[in-house]
């Protein structure tokens, strides 16, 4: 039998804000991120466009930074919203949490103009410390990195100490010793060595297993959190799950980061532990799914037999987004990550749109999904819904997004295809390979495809943004008649 199922209910949580504080910023962040990708795709097809007013590098710089950085508010603002829950007491130390966010705001505002506006000139130790370390997804100024470590520093204060006040449940266990983790791994990125292959070995370790390992498990546990708050999960399965997923993830993510090391002057043997563990990550998320689902399913089908009403799914919108998230993770980090990776595959594929296709799909599935599931938690929280049906533009938000996140990924698959077989197998490689695969058909035109792709999933996000801000007013005006 499933638990009973509760709604999401403010009921004066300061918490429960601050994570909403945190949401409005990372949609804004996102909306920002989808700007850079459509303007640096348009870029790869008329490399003239906005030259010496906004480079492709810059727009690139952008893209994956707001990506990186919406996704961390995102993060944030869900284990706000779900402390109460899980913990009972309302978040300590809310203050100093919201002086946190302030200082975090600030700082990615600053360092976003400095991004746009300040990339011309000699490198020198200053460029570090003010303008960016060069490093791609981590190229925050030093000052910028200092100010992240202290408010996630302040973040996990206020999470370890709501968690030894109140109840301590298998999620937040799970999230408490995740969250030190993710914190740790950040500062292995602010450092550097003489030594190049060094030097990457760190930066890996912060991109690769920083997203690999910690976000994977992060994710884990707002899964585990919101099929118990939307359809009434057993606790009991969810953690189950969440506990194998630490077993498999902090193993599989730290040797399958192995798929990157050889290219960095690392033993050969690496490419085959890498390719395998890289794979197997998805696999405990998709199992406390299917298993999740398949239990809710079976008690759905008992009721009726019985002639009685089964649990209600009190909110479609963020059920749909953590359906995707299922699946969208098993495809983007399990497939597209393993069929590119192999030893005698990436040989070629390493560094080419392989890479890229990968990337959309796999941010996007394992991580873009969940997070959107949370802001629609945040929105029945915050009305006091207790049943949120999908409206024409959510339908309309998550087919789009997900159909031209897709739709990119099948196009740069076509255009890694085409570097694959040309540039890197027929050319050899060399500089001249490259720029003649770039002016090829193949590669012109899934570019392009890329490109009207990415204006499709704009446009999703349009009617995303647009239904996040109307279906808490309409959902409790029906509530109410």
């Amino acid at each position: 039998m499933l638990t009973s199922i509760k709604t999401n209910e403010f009921a004066g949580s300061k918490s429960k804000e601050l994570g909403m504080m945190y949401f409005r910023v990372a949609i804004i962040l996102f909306g920002a991120q989808l700007l850079m990708g459509l303007i640096a795709a348009t870029q790869f097809l008329v490399p003239g466009f906005l030259f010496e007013l906004f480079d492709f590098s810059v727009a690139r710089m952008v893209h994956i930074n707001a990506l990186v950085v919406w996704m961390l508010y995102a993060m944030i603002g869900s284990v706000y919203y779900m402390l109460p829950d899980e913990t009972g007491v309302e978040t300590v130390g809310i203050g100093l949490g919201k002086l946190g966010f302030w200082v975090l705001t600030a700082a990615v505002t600053v360092v976003v103009l400095v991004y746009i506006f300040i990339q011309v000139g000699s490198g020198s130790e200053a460029s570090i410390w003010f303008i960016h370390e060069g490093r791609e997804y981590i190229e925050a100024p030093r000052w910028a990195d200092i100010g992240i470590v202290v408010v996630v520093l302040i973040f996990y204060w206020n999470v370890f100490a709501s968690f030894m006040k109140g109840k301590q449940t298998g999620i937040m266990t799970v999230m408490v010793a995740n969250l030190l983790a993710l914190a740790g791994l950040y500062i292995t990125g602010m450092f550097f060595t003489d030594n190049i292959s060094m030097d990457q070995f760190w930066w890996w370790w912060v991109i690769h297993l920083w997203v690999e390992a910690t976000w994977e498990v992060f994710v884990g546990t707002l899964a585990a959190y919101a099929l118990i708050k939307i359809i009434g999960a057993k606790r009991e399965i969810v953690e189950m799950w969440l506990w194998i997923e630490v077993l498999m993830l902090f193993g599989s993510g730290i040797l399958g980061l192995g798929h990157h090391y050889f290219w960095i002057g690392t033993p050969e043997y690496w490419w085959e532990i890498g390719a395998l563990f890289s794979a197997l990550e998805p696999v405990p998320l998709i199992a406390m799914f299917v298993h999740v689902l398949y239990d809710w399913g079976k008690e759905q089908g008992i009721a009726k037999a019985e002639g009685r009403p089964g649990s209600v799914m009190n909110n479609a919108p963020a059920m749909a987004w953590i359906v995707t998230n299922a699946f969208g993770n098993f495809l983007g980090a399990g497939i597209w990550g393993f069929f590119h990776t192999l030893p005698q595959v990436n040989i070629y594929t390493h560094g080419s749109q392989f890479t890229a296709a990968h990337g959309h799909l796999a941010f996007f599935g394992a991580y873009a999904t969940i997070l959107i599931g949370m802001m629609y938690m945040g929105i029945q929280g915050a009305y006091g819904i207790k049943e949120m049906k999908s409206t024409f533009k959510s339908k309309m938000g998550i087919f789009l997004v997900t159909f031209g996140v897709v739709g990119m990924t099948v196009a740069l698959t076509i255009a890694g295809y085409e570097q694959v077989l040309v540039e890197r197998a027929e050319l050899g490689a060399g500089w001249n390979a490259f720029f003649v695969a770039q002016e090829l058909p193949w590669y012109v035109q899934a570019q392009g495809w890329r490109a009207v792709m990415g204006v499709v999933t704009f446009i999703g996000f349009v009617y995303l943004v647009w239904d996040l801000l109307t279906i808490g007013s309409q959902a409790k005006r029906a509530q109410e008649a």
